[in-house]
Formats: C-alpha cells, structure tokens, sequence
C-alpha cells in the first residue's frame, strides 16, 4: 500500500487521536504530544510556511536536535510537496553553503541561537535564504534580521490562515503522491563536495514497513531519538518508521542527558553505530575498575560465563543445567543489573550500522542478553539492505537480504543491489547518478563482501580501501584497514584507529586514545598529566596500546586471509582527530585520505624506522578560533606473529 508521511500522520490521528506519539523532556520533566495534537501543529505551520511562500518542489532546509517542533516542521514542509533536507547541528557555518546553495534553499527551520548565528552568518554567501524560523527563543530578542522569525509567530499566522481555510491542509496532502520527492540528503563528502540523496515517500516508507515487518514492529514500541536527524539511519528509525508504525519517540533533553533518559525511557526498539556501544561499554569497565575487589571478581567470572554461553542463550538455544543455572546466577547479579544500567533492560530488538562493530563487542552485548544485530545499508539505499533474523545474528555478517532486495556480487567483489529504497537520483548530478545506478537498476555499493553459504553477506571493506601488501616477509596478502581498526577500537582504551599498508611492507597504524577511559586507568596508577598531549605521549601509556595492539596481532595470525595485516608500528597522535578539523565526517567516520596528506610526516616516519617524529597541527576551537598543538611523538614497534596454520 503506497501512501505519504503526512498522509500517515493524518491517519493515526484519525485512528489513535489521543495516543502519544512524541514525547520530549524539558526542564526534566516528559511532555507527552498525542496525534491529535501533532496533526494540528503539523497543519498550522504548514499553513504558516504556505503563507511564507514555500510551494511544492521546493526545499526546506531543518537544522537541529531532535524536537517536535522539528519533526513538525519536516513533515508540514512534505504535506505541501516541498522536499525537507535536514543538515548535521554541528556542522561549522561553511559547511552549510553548499548544500544550501546545490539545493537553492529559501526557507529554514532552526532549532535556537545556536543554529541562527550559524545562519546569519553565512547568509551574504546564500543571497536566497530569506526566511529562517527558530524554534527556541532565549537570546534571540533583540535580533532584527529580515525574515527571522519564531515557529510561534509561524504557527499564529498559519491558524489565521486555517480558519479561513479550512479546507486548505488536507486538500494540499491529497495532492502529494507517493512517487514525489520526500525528503534529501546530503552525503558527508569524503572525497569531495557533498552529493544531495533525492528520497520519494515511497522509497523511505517501503524500506521502514520492510524493517517493521521483519521485527514485527507495533505501534507499542519505544525509541529514543537522540542522533542527528541528517543522519538517515537515525531519520529511518526516527521518522520513517515512526510513521509507518506509529510508536513512541521520544526526545531527550539535551545531549547531556542522553544516558539518564535512555534509562527513563527503557526504549524498545534501539538503534545506534558502533562508537555508541563502545562509548557504553567503556563507561561500564571505567566504573567497574574503580569497584571494590569482590564485585570486580563477581563481575569477571559472570562476564567469562556470559561470553562463553549467553550468546546461545541469546540465539534461543538450550543450555546445560550447570550452565543454565550459572548464566541465571549471572543475570541475577550482573547481567540484569547492567542492562538496567545501559538503560536496555526493556529492549527487544537493537540495532548497529554505519559501519562494522568490532566482532568480541558485539558478542558482549549478546552475551549478557541483549538482542543485538547487523544491519547492512546507506543513505543511498533507504538503509534497509540486510537484516539479521533473530536466533542468527554474527559478528562477521550483516545478515540476509530483507523484502525486496536482490544483491549480486561483481567480478571485483563489489556489492551490487537492487532494491524499491534506492534512491531516485542524486540531486542535479546525472553524471554522479549514472556512476552509482545501473540502466538496468543495479546500485553499486563500493562495499567489497560476498554472500556465505547461508546467504548471509559478509562485507569485508570498502573496494577502494582493500588493498594488498607489497614485499617484505607478507607479500601478496590481503590488507583490510577497517577490519584491522574495528579490532583495535575495541579495546576500551582506543578511541580512533588509522591503518595504512595498501602498496607497502607492513602495515602501520595512527591511534587515539579513549581520554577518558584512558585518563582514569592513568590516575588510579597515580600517573600525572597535564592534558591529552601530555597523557598520550607517556611510556607507560604506551605499554598499554602495545599489548592491544599485539593482541590483535595474535587473533590476526589466525585468519588465514588476514594474517598479513597485523600491525608492525604503531604511534598515539597527538590530538583527538574531529570533524571540525575535516579528519572525521560528520558520522565519525574516517577520512583516511585527507588523513594521510595532512599527517603525512607522521606516515612517512612510521614507514622510514624513526623512532620519534615531530609534528604541529592547526586545530579548531569550538567558537572558531584557530589554534595548533605541536608535540614529539614516539614511535614503536609490535610483536607480530606467525600464521596459524589449519588443522588438516
């Protein structure tokens, strides 16, 4: 059944008017709005903003966290066919002129001052942005810049003009078909200007029922909408879904509170990449360091018991009395009480992507009983590709194809799918569209996988970053940076990995530090430091990436296909890599290129035996000052080791 998101609206709030279907928590207190009460400020600011003068086909740019007022806004800007593009809140002011400019941008919904200035200030670089609507007032009074005005203001003008016209909501959402542009997308431009994803209804609400279906999703789950809504993993289990379902989204206060509301929430249905569980986890082994001798005990004999079997207990498999009995001990007084603890103690089904989870975290999560899973897609492809069924979830796959998806693998390895989510185009790029979509409907994914024998995809790498080592004792073998930095990330204590090896010798990588797990293990040994800088560059610091890194080592050497790829050389960076510094994209990924031209000093001492190297890095200050931090770094060497060789 095709249809709209604000046909969907209307629809739950003729069916369950006075059910929630958002809540947001201020002041500390949730705030709870039915349909009802969403379908008429839906109404009134799409009244306002017609009033405005935004007509269909034309696109509304939405800049902030998750609000209602947010959402509202999305959805009056598609009720009068116009196409919403939500940007990323902490992007700098620059990075906003192109996407604005690309899609022509007149209109703007931004959350408070914050995203105002941002705004404002790079409004002579965008002559046509002429209407901006704030949501939260405080600074703003004294402001007096032409077309900056409140949603309040917005939504008073849309009431007049909805007594008038009465009829006018409903008549505009009738008009918007299915098979019109819904929403856009900017990609994060690794390598290059962004590219504007063009979404229909259609293709995101065909993807959100495929992935309701196959969790057998209600409208009684609950889930908290706490990453960015420019994010499309976030938008799909947010927004899309929310509206094809119609549960409960809830809002939190502030990313500050995140943790606190996501144990008040007790959500559901949960979705998150990778760097979040490992925030979490690192957070639990910090506290569990600083517990006294007995609970630390407790906690790692339950925690052996738990990796050995939780994970079949998880997968609904029958255990041994001995370990039933233990794994039951185990959920009274550890695993329990840690979920409760995560804020995942109600949680039926959870979800990681973006990119790979490293394979022994999401075995702990498993482990200690939480159902968490794979999903396999992009912003390009609506994101549902594959899903991970219940009862066969695994680390080293993303799981089967899901409703209406074929894949095939090409001659170079790559992904090829086919799916009703692929994006229509990207926006006012046929040459990048035509390089991506096949005249036969084929996209290509420039993921490197294949499908295992039970048609699970395996995805090893991006196609581009897979690469060989070239000479020295592993010549010929297979480098995979991801797979090597995902391992790595792991371990508490790192935060960030770069791993280059492609065309060379061995393989060497840049590490950050987690500052805080890493900060707290340094002051329980009464190790003084100054700063990052500081802490990063001590031996004893030091010592303890270098068993990390020798312990992936050993795990490497026993894939038969990765064991060319175990770190040699190794060094701690100076500085945390960020997004404001172009090192990161705006989902935390890495921009190994730009990475490798700005630190390539650091590369080049890696590969040429120095043990030392001096490096200055300009950096950005979060109000836009510049600054650069300079330090000599060390560098040293791992034990590698030997292939294991298979049993015959």
């Amino acid at each position: 059944m095709q249809t709209t998101f604000p046909q969907l609206l209307l629809n739950h709030a003729a069916q369950r008017p006075q059910a929630p279907a958002m809540r947001e928590k201020e002041y500390g207190i949730w705030q709870a709005m039915s349909w009802a009460d969403l379908a008429l400020l839906v109404e009134q600011v799409a009244c306002g903003l017609h009033q405005a003068g935004l007509r269909a086909g034309q696109h509304m740019i939405v800049v902030g966290a998750n609000r209602p007022r947010l959402y509202a806004t999305m959805l009056a800007a598609q009720s009068l066919g116009a196409v919403p593009i939500p940007l990323y809140q902490d992007a700098a002011a620059l990075e906003c002129v192109y996407p604005i400019n690309d899609a022509e941008v007149c209109f703007a919904f931004a959350e408070d001052q914050e995203q105002v200035d941002k705004l404002l200030e790079i409004r002579e670089q965008c002559p046509q942005l002429a209407h901006i609507f704030f949501d939260d007032p405080r600074g703003l009074r004294n402001y007096d810049e032409p077309g900056l005005a409140s949603v309040d203001e917005l939504v008073a003008a849309g009431k007049a003009f909805a007594s008038l016209h009465p009829d006018f909501f409903k008549d505009a959402v009738a008009q918007v078909k299915p098979t019109d542009v819904g929403a856009m997308f900017f990609t994060s431009g690794t390598t290059g200007n962004p590219k504007g994803v063009v979404h229909t209804h259609d293709s995101l609400l065909n993807r959100a029922r495929a992935g309701a279906d196959f969790d057998h999703l209600t409208n009684a789950e609950e889930v908290l909408a706490y990453m960015p809504v420019a994010w499309i993993g976030q938008n799909i289990f947010s927004y899309s879904q929310w509206l094809a379902c119609g549960y409960v989204v809830n809002c939190p206060e502030s990313a500050a509170t995140v943790t606190i509301d996501l144990k008040e929430v007790g959500p559901t249905y949960y979705f998150a990449p990778p760097r979040v569980f490992e925030g979490l986890l690192t957070s639990v082994m910090i506290r569990m360091e600083d517990a006294g001798a007995l609970k630390r005990r407790m906690f790692h004999y339950f925690m052996s018991v738990a990796q050995r079997v939780g994970p079949q207990k998880t997968d609904g498999k029958a255990l041994s009395l001995v370990d039933g009995l233990l794994y039951a001990l185990g959920n009274l007084f550890v695993y329990g009480p840690l979920r409760n603890n995560l804020g995942m103690s109600r949680v039926r089904v959870a979800y990681t992507a973006g990119e790979a989870i490293g394979p022994d975290l999401f075995t702990f999560y498993r482990s200690i009983g939480i159902n968490l899973k794979q999903l396999y897609g992009s912003t390009e492809t609506a994101v549902f590709v594959c899903l991970q069924p219940d009862h066969e979830a695994r680390a080293d796959t993303v799981g089967v194809p899901c409703a209406g998806v074929e894949i095939k693998v090409a001659d170079n390895g790559e992904i090829l799918v086919k799916s009703p989510g692929l994006l229509k185009e990207y926006y006012k790029n046929p040459a990048a569209t035509a390089e991506v979509l096949t005249a036969d409907g084929w996209y290509h994914t420039s993921d490197a996988g294949f499908l295992d024998a039970h048609g699970h995809l395996k995805i090893i790498d991006r196609v581009k970053d897979v690469g060989r080592i070239k000479g020295g004792s592993n010549d010929g073998a297979m480098f995979a940076p991801k797979y090597v930095e995902n391992k790595l990330k792991f371990f508490q204590h790192i935060k960030e990995v770069v791993a280059y090896g492609d065309g060379r010798d061995q393989v060497c990588v840049m590490i950050n530090i987690d500052f805080d797990a890493v900060g707290n293990w340094a002051e329980r040994r009464n190790l003084p430091y100054a700063g990052y800088t500081d802490l990063a560059q001590k031996n004893e610091v030091y010592q303890l990436i270098k068993e990390c890194v020798e312990k992936v080592n050993a795990d490497l050497s026993a894939d038969a296909l990765l064991a060319g790829s175990q770190v040699s050389r190794f060094l701690v960076l100076h500085k945390e890599l960020d997004a404001d510094d172009g090192e990161l994209t705006r989902t935390n990924k890495v921009r190994r290129g730009f990475i490798a031209e700005k630190y390539s000093a650091l590369i080049d001492a890696l590969y040429n035996g120095k043990t030392t190297q001096f490096i200055e890095t300009q950096v950005k200050f979060e109000d836009g000052r510049t600054g650069s931090v300079s330090a000599t770094l060390k560098i040293d060497d791992a034990k590698t080791f030997a292939p294991v060789k298979a049993a015959a």
